[in-house]
């Protein structure tokens, strides 16, 4: 990836970058907001207790 920074008075103001690192860029935020949201999750569920399986298949109409 090569942005260019372009200025204005002095100060960067702007970057332009090809389509291509955009989107690549993109994904790489979703994928980074993903995983920030999956650890957060995760980190909740440790204070859960546990449901056994049968009893999970039961609450969701599955079994």
């Amino acid at each position: 990836m090569k942005p260019q920074v372009l200025e204005k008075d002095g100060k960067k103001e702007f970057v332009v970058m090809t389509y291509e690192d955009f989107v690549e860029m993109s994904e790489s935020l979703e994928d980074y907001e993903d995983l920030k949201e999956l650890r957060k999750a995760k980190k909740a569920a440790r204070k859960e207790k546990p449901v056994p399986f049968e009893q999970a298949l039961k609450e969701l109409g599955l079994n």
